[in-house]
């Protein structure tokens, strides 16, 4: 057996005669450049051509006691397209013309025969026989493509008349593809459209490719495949004749372009809320020191009189601010998230086909045209994740609009990648979201120029963006902030220069340890003021606001407790190292600069193991919140709820 490459790749001949001596001169005509099957026997020949599909050329005597050359021709345009070459010993004329007449031979030679010529013969039927499996082949492919493609898709000649056409592209005018063939866009299209058919048409004329987006009027026929299209034409290269055809592609990105709508109104929303959160803590915070102080200056005045009614009158003002502010957080807070265990590798494998496309589209509108590619990888962590407790459509635009940034960001193309790992935080990480627990990482890394350690220090603000105006609002990774800060995750972006760009995202583990199941704490009801508890406590406070702080203090004075009071976690902390005395319970703020109500406690408790703890907030994610909601407490307050959190706390036992 011949295992030279270059014979693997030679025309086949099959050569059939029942004299031996004739297949051993025509085989050493032929093996230099042939691969040559022979036989003498016209049935083995058949079913030589039954088993292989690689025979180009059939040469055969026609005079064989077995069976005719031209019947045993005939017989194999049963199993072979083979070009047929039938030789004749003398004048069997009358056999040689039925058997051309009826196509089952493209020439034949006498006996005996010219070798140069019958050599020639035979090359040009393997070359014609090469061309013609070509030909077939290239139709299978596009007839495969015009049938299965999902976009409509027409071929049309210099004259702009559709050649080719698919169903998907027919149904767009509102016929078959018999009555599209022949005829142009602008005599297929409705009225309405032929304006934008015919600019379109001058756009391909002057730069050889043209790309729009459209959205369909109801009444559009095409309408009914997607409410918004994008078209792209391209000049190809010379047909048949010389002259330059064109193609056509009708695309349906109706779901790009609403979830691209859902995207902006979620960007928007989310930048009003961050916005309206922050207001919210600052007004807590005034509130609380306002309703303390009035309800400790109550305390000390008379019960009826001008004084009291006018303490009282404050106190009611101050309750609807703090009202009003309850009302605040509701906005801010996504209240229509859908939380629900998500499987994040499914979820990612199926938003490929939307990545893809929206690359493209992307790229369309000002990448440059250079080619961006997208890679959804997660084999390193294929059955090795367990679910998160997320809402997964939001994270669908959290990703995507990751990617989006990424091809932005890469006007010379390149490959995103978006890959998924298994994350464990084994104690608090300073200035982060991330307390100890597992975390599932959704990571979008691009190749693109990369930012400045100032830019990449405001990121998360609302309404800071780097690009040009009109191409970005500056609220996308602001909302996917307040989003996966939300579920209790954090958001990591790592950039340097020219060096491209890495963004984490890093979700809560469903029931992972405290982190994954987090809900935003329930008000307790409010207690009664003889509800205090039974002993004198030494108490901790830690607040950065002075007029929260001196409020917290006096509530605990006034019901007997000692107490020491620190601005920063930082001192909390540095007394506790320096041997405090003795202390039952620390009173934390969770929102403080440098270092926060988390950290301070994680810090506090490792000095002094099972100290118990009432956390306070005037608005925090879920996130920024510890699990449970019996040791955390709002603002603004009263000294009867303060009085009921801590009776509860005291009553557990200690951690």
């Amino acid at each position: 057996m011949n295992t030279d490459p270059a014979a693997q790749v030679r025309p086949v001949v099959l050569l059939v005669d029942d004299e031996a001596e004739i297949l051993v001169a025509l085989t050493d005509l032929l093996e230099d450049t042939f691969t040559v099957l022979s036989t003498t026997s016209p049935t083995e020949a058949l079913e030589i051509l039954s088993t292989r599909n690689d025979v180009d050329v059939i040469v055969s005597d026609q005079r064989m006691p077995e069976m005719g050359g031209d019947v045993m021709l005939a017989r194999a345009r049963a199993h072979s397209d083979a070009q047929a070459i039938l030789l004749t010993g003398y004048a069997d004329i009358g056999a040689v013309a039925a058997a051309l007449n009826q196509g089952r031979i493209s020439f034949y030679s006498h006996k005996p025969w010219d070798p140069d010529a019958l050599r020639a013969m035979i090359v040009q039927a393997a070359d014609y026989h090469r061309l013609e499996r070509e030909l077939r082949t290239e139709r299978m492919l596009l007839h495969g493509l015009l049938d299965n493609l999902r976009s409509g898709l027409g071929f049309k000649d210099a004259q702009g008349r559709f050649i080719r056409i698919n169903q998907q592209a027919a149904d767009f005018y509102g016929r078959d593809i018999n009555a599209c063939l022949g005829r142009t866009e602008e005599e297929l299209c409705d009225a309405d459209l032929l304006p934008i058919v015919r600019a379109a048409s001058a756009r391909l004329r002057a730069e050889g490719r043209d790309e729009e987006a459209l959205e369909l009027p109801a009444h559009i026929r095409g309408a009914a495949q997607g409410r918004w299209r994008e078209i792209t034409r391209v000049v190809l290269g010379a047909l048949g004749d010389g002259s330059a055809g064109s193609v056509v592609i009708n695309r349906d990105i109706t779901r790009q372009q609403e979830m691209a709508a859902r995207l902006r109104q979620a960007e928007k929303m989310q930048a009003l809320g961050t916005l309206a959160g922050g207001i919210a803590h600052d007004f807590n915070n005034l509130l609380t020191a306002v309703l303390g102080s009035l309800e400790l200056v109550r305390d000390m005045g008379p019960e009826e009189g001008p004084m009291a009614r006018l303490l009282d009158n404050a106190a009611a003002a101050a309750q609807r601010g703090a009202s009003l502010t309850r009302r605040l957080l509701n906005f801010s807070r996504p209240r229509d998230l859908s939380l629900e265990p998500v499987d994040v590798n499914a979820l990612l494998h199926g938003m490929k086909d939307l990545l893809a496309q929206t690359v493209v589209s992307r790229q369309g509108k000002g990448a440059n045209g250079q080619p961006c590619s997208i890679v959804v990888d997660t084999a390193a962590s294929d059955g090795a994740l367990p679910p998160v407790c997320t809402d997964a459509g939001q994270l669908e635009l959290a990703v995507l609009n990751l990617c989006i940034n990424a091809v932005d960001a890469m006007p010379g193309g390149g490959m995103i990648v978006v890959s998924t790992a298994l994350k464990q935080v084994k104690e608090i990480v300073a200035g982060t979201n991330l307390v100890p627990g597992n975390y599932v990482m959704v990571s979008v890394t691009d190749q693109g120029v990369g930012m400045s350690p100032d830019t990449l220090a405001r990121v998360f603000e609302p309404f800071f963006t780097t690009k040009d105006m009109g191409r970005g609002t500056g609220l996308g990774l602001s909302m996917i902030y307040g989003f996966i800060r939300h579920v209790g995750g954090e958001v990591q972006v790592r950039s340097q220069p020219g060096e491209g760009t890495r963004v984490d995202l890093c979700l809560p583990v469903q029931g992972g340890g405290g982190v994954g199941e987090r809900s935003l704490p329930a008000r307790l009801p409010q207690a009664k003021a003889g509800g205090s508890s039974a002993r004198a406590l030494h108490v901790m406070v830690v607040d950065d606001e002075p007029g929260v702080r001196a409020v917290t203090v006096g509530f605990l004075r006034a019901r007997g407790h000692e107490v020491c009071e620190y601005s920063s976690g930082t001192a909390a902390v540095q007394a506790m190292k320096e041997g405090l005395g003795p202390i039952d319970l620390v009173i934390m703020d969770v929102m403080m600069p440098g270092m926060g109500g988390l950290e301070t406690v994680h810090h506090l408790q490792a000095l002094r193991p099972g100290l118990r703890v009432l956390y306070l907030t005037g608005y925090a994610s879920a996130g920024a919140l510890p699990a449970g909601s019996a040791n955390v407490m709002h603002k603004p307050f009263t000294q009867a709820d303060l009085a009921a959190h801590i009776d509860r706390i005291m009553q557990r036992p200690s951690d």
